[in-house]
């Protein structure tokens, strides 16, 4: 026994040894704050001030000492980010996690954005300031690469240092536009329905714009089952380690509506949640500039930023800037293919897919004129019927960099908006406000027209000449709007007006969020930065009172529960308030699934039905469909001898919504309340196995909000006990020119993306309780709230 009783003693003193050396080493790896660090290449000592949020101060004697600095301690906090950015457009994901990530790779290498970015960097000025500032910028990073700490994640994956380079930069900036696109999960989906099920199937999607209503004012002052290819992308999109551009807010409220009579700016993008978070600041201070600005991991210049004189940010505009066409192969040579009767020959090259622990994947990628054929390269497309995929981003000149930094130096509305037109790819609503008054939408993108007779929403003939045939436009022609007479602007991802009576096809979000944005500036005239908090984390719906009233008018309340009477009583004094302490959200997103599952599955089938269920198709058709009674969709086809009405399926979803949350929750409808079943979690890539999560991961926490409300914290409906939260606002932001030096943001996690620094989730409880915190540009309060880290020239 007492020999046991020593070999128990003797294990678990190992086991603190053990446990207290992980905890050494990951404190080790910690980023340093305070004290000295020689840094080559700077013509001055650098000193960088990080406060109470380890956000970076750094004060330089030029941009190109500061661009250094900056690389530097962005590299500290966030390499590993750095390092997952920069693998995925070129397909380099695998050398990290094997073949678990071979399709996502497969996918990306034959897309051409590795290409894209070498050619960019080929035709870039070298005497140009972005390649100066980019290149101080880089070397920075890459000092800190060979001199600095190793993250733990490069530890445990094996992975080799290798320097950073500007085609990364590129390519960082290629992942980042293909993720806002939404028309490869949605043309394909489109047109198999249209193919197997008929027009008349479409008609409550609204292809011609008309579910797309019109929120933003233009205004100048001075047989292939096509669905796999959406389920195919859809499915690489979601589960890669890094998360997805989806939405966003943004509003600018001009001086005459505010109580200071100063422009008041806010902006909270809508990003995947993940850990690291998805923005580092700095702000940067030099004799010749200053901008305070939020970066992507391995990017050199803000894509949202602000300083005294201006700000800008940015939602997507959803505009459709991708193609797909279905290519006509000549049978007897298959290197041909037809275009208006003329003969093609396939562009052809091979890429080599580096697979960790395993042989190389050799990758044979064909492309027509209209763009990479995707059939190689998607496992679940095995059609012989090639189909390409045309997308502006790697068919016109790529001068992303040029334009991020144009926009990060801009001093007013002209060299702000001369930025925005350098941008041919993704489509954005890039806003803006400055301290003289100026508030400004202006939309990003090199826009088209095509010929009337063809719809972009689906798979486009690609031999016939017409279908490939656009018109692109002006820089004029992009919906914008300047100093409008109702003193404000906004974006929430919907529809802008026509111009010249053209509505610009896209994928626009419902215009739930935009209306209630509307509404709230127009009930004021007196807003403050205070006002402006509120109104960010507002989890209000807009529409969804009016669309529940009519929904409960159809349902048959005669004969049922209990449970069933008091759900129906709920609903229909519900205000559309998504807050913790509500029942009437658990019961509303129960109910909203069941009656979609009803409606479409029958049809499509469980594999489309999923595939419409992540696009933003639903979201528009969720309130119009459930109110039209005599929609095709209503009828269960699987059911013989009977046709389903509206008042069937309504009904019918509500019981089931009930039935599973008595199950999943309990029989008291009293005690559904929100917070118990709508969560989120910041998981990082090596918190996914499950012993290191809890060094990895932060949360689970409660969090109020929900889809389409102004605090658009987004889930996937389904029937789990569950809603896990996938997404929402990457950053809160606002800025009151009446009082610059006191603008607020707020992160979901923190700052640093190194597990054990104090600035890892120190900002994830402020966060989901819509608090706030400073954005600094006073000196003297930096340098008192903050420690010191002098970079040492050598």
């Amino acid at each position: 026994m007492k020999k046991l009783k020593k070999t128990l003693l003797v294990l678990l003193s190992l086991l603190a040894l053990f446990a207290l050396a992980i905890i050494i080493y990951f404190y080790s790896l910690r980023p340093k704050y305070e004290g000295e660090t020689p840094l080559q290449n700077i013509s001055k000592d650098t000193e960088v001030y990080f406060d109470e949020y380890g956000v970076p101060h750094i004060y330089a004697s030029s941009q190109k000492d500061a661009m250094v600095a900056l690389g530097y301690v962005h590299a500290q906090e966030r390499l590993w980010q750095m390092e997952l950015m920069r693998r995925i457009a070129p397909g380099r994901l695998s050398e990290l996690f094997g073949s678990k990530t071979l399709k996502n790779d497969k996918f990306f290498a034959s897309l051409g954005i590795d290409e894209n970015s070498q050619k960019a960097v080929d035709l870039l000025d070298k005497n140009s300031q972005e390649y100066v500032m980019a290149s101080a910028y880089l070397d920075g990073v890459n000092q800190y690469l060979h001199q600095g700490k190793t993250p733990v994640e490069f530890t445990l994956l094996g992975i080799k240092k290798q320097d950073f380079t500007l085609k990364d930069i590129y390519n960082i900036f290629g992942f980042m536009s293909f993720s806002f696109a939404m028309a490869q999960k949605t043309d394909p989906l489109l047109t198999d329905i249209k193919n197997s099920l008929g027009d008349p199937y479409l008609q409550d999607f609204g292809l011609s714009g008309t579910l797309n209503t019109t929120q933003i004012k233009n205004f100048q002052g001075k047989e292939i089952e096509y669905s796999k290819i959406a389920q195919s992308i859809t499915a690489m999109l979601e589960n890669q380690p890094l998360p997805p551009f989806i939405g966003s807010n943004s509003w600018v409220i001009g001086a005459e509506k505010t109580k200071n009579g100063k422009v008041i700016f806010a902006n909270d993008p809508h990003i995947g949640f993940s850990q690291p978070c998805t923005w580092f600041e700095a702000h940067i201070s030099c004799p010749d500039y200053e901008i305070y600005g939020y970066y992507l991991a391995g990017t050199p210049f803000p894509l949202l930023g602000h300083n005294r004189k201006m700000a800008y940010g940015l939602t997507m505009f959803e505009n459709d800037d991708i193609d797909f066409f279905s290519e006509k192969i000549n049978p007897k040579k298959p290197s041909e293919y037809y275009v208006n009767n003329k003969v093609n020959t396939l562009e052809t090259k091979n890429l080599s897919i580096h697979v960790k622990d395993s042989a190389s994947v050799l990758l044979h990628v064909k492309k027509t004129i209209h763009g990479v054929i995707i059939n190689d390269v998607l496992d679940a497309v095995t059609s012989s019927q090639p189909i390409s995929m045309s997308w502006i981003y790697t068919s016109e000149p790529n001068n992303i960099l040029k334009a991020v930094y144009a926009l990060s130096h801009a001093t007013n509305y002209k060299q702000y908006k001369k930025g925005v037109e350098l941008i041919h790819a993704p489509g954005l609503n890039i806003m803006y406000g400055d301290a003289l008054g100026n508030i400004a939408w202006t939309t990003a993108g090199k826009l088209y027209k095509m010929p009337e007779n063809v719809n972009p929403n689906f798979i486009l003939n690609g031999s016939n000449g017409i279908d490939d045939k656009k018109e692109f436009l002006d820089f004029s022609k992009n919906p914008q709007a300047l100093n409008p007479s109702w003193h404000y602007v906004y974006s929430a991802n919907n529809q802008p007006e026509a111009v010249d009576g053209y509505l610009y096809p896209g994928y626009y979000l419902p215009k739930d969020r935009a209306t209630r944005i509307d509404y709230l500036l127009q009930q004021k005239n007196n807003w403050t930065s205070t006002d402006v908090q509120k109104m960010i984390v507002d989890n209000t719906s807009a529409t969804v009172s009016k669309t529940i009233k009519e929904m409960l008018s159809k349902v048959s309340v005669k004969n049922q529960s209990k449970n069933f009477q008091i759900a129906y009583n709920t609903l229909s004094h519900w205000q559309g308030n998504n807050d913790l302490n509500e029942t009437a959200p658990t019961i509303y997103n129960k109910w909203l699934y069941f009656y979609l599952k009803n409606t479409f599955k029958d049809e499509l089938g469980e594999e489309k039905f999923n595939v419409l269920m992540g696009t933003h198709v639903i979201k528009q058709v969720l309130t119009t469909q459930c109110l039209n009674p005599n929609s095709v969709w209503w009828d269960n086809t699987s059911t013989k001898n009977k046709v389903e009405t509206q008042s069937d399926i309504l009904t019918l979803s509500l019981q089931q919504a009930i039935a599973s949350l008595e199950k999943q929750l309990n029989s008291n409808p009293n005690e559904w309340t929100w917070n118990k079943v709508h969560k989120l979690e910041h998981i990082h890539p090596v918190g996914k196995v499950k012993i290191l999560a809890p060094l990895f991961n932060v949360g689970t926490f409660e969090v109020a909000g929900s889809n389409e409300v102004i605090n658009n914290l987004l889930f996937a409906l389904t029937d789990e006990k569950q809603y896990t939260v996938k997404a929402g606002p990457s950053t809160r932001r606002i800025i009151d020119f009446s009082d610059v030096e006191n603008a607020v943001s707020i992160l979901p996690t923190g700052q640093s993306g190194v597990p054990l620094s104090a600035h890892y989730s120190d900002q994830a409880k402020m966060y989901n309780e819509g608090q706030f915190r400073k954005m600094k540009l006073n000196k003297k309060e930096i340098i008192a709230t903050s420690t010191k880290l002098i970079f040492k020239a050598k």
